[in-house]
């Protein structure tokens, strides 16, 4: 039996260009000339045997995630890593005061280890037949630099990324949450993009009230958008708000981004709160809780919609019957996405990276069929945290 010897989590920054943050202080807008640093943190997980399982964590490794993934990252030298459901469900325990948004990083390891050990992509553990997956182009937040920084900035975006062959477009509107603001936005893109491409809004839970939720709601109906996400300021975790606003418009909603695992997801869906779910392996407990949340979802004739991109992301793709797209985020005209550049593979979640046909590829080789740049993680490295058996 192989068991677990050591295990590594690397903490390191870098530095975006011409990103800075929005008036509120937490979201990545265009900011030219700005030289944003941006922290994240990679785990490595060694057996015995000498096989090694690895992750650089993305949208997820934050440094509010990262103590909890200290804490289980502790917990793992002398385990078997095979048993990665054993090791879920006394995580999730071990997590159960907590968010549980430290665990993902952890589970997605074991995952890549897993491929590794056994000569397979973690598609091909999954039961995977996707090669390729059908991609929305997210954008970052409305700015006020010239960016995305009006209603005809986010069209002329849509065309470009149309252009590019996206099929689907996601706005992230403007931090004030204006309401005439968003919603001559919502139906300017309606106009011009609506018929070509499926359009989609999240407005990150910037509107200030219900109100303002419902009136930019009847814009997205107004616009034919192909879901309405996190709209306002309960910060998209009240079930009986949600279920009143599906009651007043036709737009369906996309919630749940914000609640973490299987069950209370599953208490929106039962509840009428939401129209398709939201999972992301990063932020709900990893491969293994993102596929739970994903088979739930089929057993209640509901799409389930992966959060944000990733190596993981793709693979639990292409093992999902009951979902639409994969989300390319965040983009905008003038900035490049600012999630790490640590491949040396070739692998890439730019906008650019989209095919002719609008779809991303599957990594295929063992694992994640990733390869990292720990030459680049050692240089920008300010912390290593090492666990041993």
């Amino acid at each position: 039996m192989a068991t677990i010897a050591r295990v590594e989590v690397h903490e390191f920054t870098y530095e975006a260009a011409d990103v800075g943050f929005d008036a509120g202080g937490f979201d990545f807008v265009y900011a030219p000339g700005g030289r944003q640093p941006v922290s994240k943190y990679a785990v490595v997980i060694e057996t015995r045997c000498g096989a090694r399982g690895e992750y650089v964590g993305l949208w997820g490794a934050t440094g509010m995630a990262l103590g909890q993934t200290l804490l289980l990252a502790s917990r793992l030298p002398g385990r078997d890593p095979m048993q990665r459901e054993l090791i879920f469900d006394e995580f999730k325990r071990a997590l159960r005061q907590y968010d549980h948004m430290g665990h993902g990083i952890i589970d997605i390891a074991l995952w890549d280890l897993a491929g590794k050990m056994l000569g397979a992509s973690v598609s091909t553990l999954l039961g995977g037949w996707r090669s390729r997956l059908k991609a929305y182009a997210s954008t970052a937040h409305g700015d006020r630099a010239g960016g995305l920084s009006s209603p005809s900035d986010y069209v002329n975006f849509a065309e470009h990324c149309y252009s590019l062959g996206y099929r689907g477009f996601k706005m992230h509107g403007w931090y004030e949450g204006n309401v005439a603001e968003e919603a001559e936005t919502v139906r300017a893109l309606g106009r011009h993009m609506g018929g070509r491409m499926e359009l989609m809004l999240d407005p990150a839970c910037h509107l200030r009230t219900f109100a303002d939720a419902l009136a930019v709601g009847r814009a997205c109906d107004d616009a034919g958008f192909f879901w309405y996400e996190d709209p306002f300021r309960d910060t998209g975790v009240s079930a009986i708000a949600h279920r009143k606003l599906r009651e007043l418009i036709r737009t369906p909603l996309l919630i749940t981004e914000h609640v973490r695992g299987i069950e209370p997801k599953l208490d929106f869906a039962v509840a009428n709160a939401t129209d398709f779910l939201r999972a992301d392996p990063e932020y709900d407990l990893g491969i293994t809780g993102m596929m739970k949340i994903a088979h739930a979802a089929e057993a209640m004739g509901l799409d389930v919609e992966i959060h944000g991109s990733g190596p993981a992301h793709r693979h639990c793709m292409s093992a999902i019957r009951n979902t639409n797209f994969y989300e390319v985020a965040l983009v905008g005209p003038k900035m490049a996405n600012p999630l790490p550049p640590v491949y040396v593979c070739g692998y890439t979640d730019n906008l650019e990276g989209v095919g002719e046909d609008g779809c991303f590829p599957v990594p295929t080789g063992d694992g994640l069929g990733v390869e990292y740049d720990w030459d680049f993680i050692a240089r920008h490295r300010t912390n290593l945290h090492e666990y041993c058996e």
